[in-house]
């Protein structure tokens, strides 16, 4: 049994399905990741807001002289 390398139009169809594929791939991760991390930042800076108020609503003292 001999086998045949792969002729070149069949490697730039492959290459070409490939790309297709996975063209805009990174936009959309990126996206997501910046949408994810864009609301775990809120969520954050919200759950330090609350942690200030409700120490300051509380009489907590800031200094320890």
């Amino acid at each position: 049994m001999k086998i045949k390398p792969p002729n070149m139009k069949t490697v730039l169809l492959v290459r070409e399905i490939y790309f297709e594929g996975f063209r805009n791939l990174g936009n959309n991760i990126i996206k997501n990741s910046f949408r994810a991390f864009a609301w775990f930042t809120i969520a954050m800076y919200a759950l330090v807001l609350y942690a200030f108020i409700e120490r300051v609503s509380n009489g907590f003292t800031f200094s320890n002289l």
